[in-house]
């Protein structure tokens, strides 16, 4: 997000299992704000090529950790869940090794986000708490 004495206004960390609509969600934010407020960073997806160089998903409590003490106040935690069913209907098929593994389930029982987006499939409910979050953020800016 926007940065303010080369520091960023707002930090905000999603997570959420695969196909809940991660990607989805941190595209439709930066599509709406524009690409000059707002950047999307790939935690996880790097890890398989450059953890440092590149962050739109957040796995473990630890990568909560870092940023709260790096970034402070600014910092926000957005979940973003799906029922299974509505997973399963974008493609997800369980798979052991990946899906009950820490990178899946390291945050299941975080209780403390301070956004979650539902993404059931309701396309008139996600467009609501996507416009409330979208407030937020300008709010920040």
């Amino acid at each position: 997000m926007a940065q303010v004495g080369g520091g960023p206004r707002l930090v905000l960390l999603f997570s959420g299992k695969r196909k809940s609509g991660k990607d989805f969600v941190t595209e439709e934010l930066q599509s709406r704000l524009g690409a000059d407020v707002c950047a999307v960073l790939r935690l996880s997806s790097p890890l398989k090529e450059q953890y440092a160089q590149l962050v739109s998903d957040t796995r473990r409590m630890s990568d909560i950790q870092w940023f709260r003490e790096a970034y402070g106040a600014v910092t926000q935690t957005v979940r973003v869940v799906a029922l299974e069913q509505s997973r399963q209907q974008r493609g997800w098929v369980f798979t052991p090794g990946v899906d009950d593994g820490e990178s899946e389930c390291g945050l299941d029982n975080f209780a403390d986000f301070d956004w979650v987006i539902e993404n059931h499939g309701d396309e008139q409910r996600l467009e609501e708490q996507l416009e409330n979050l979208i407030a937020f953020v300008r709010s920040k800016l």
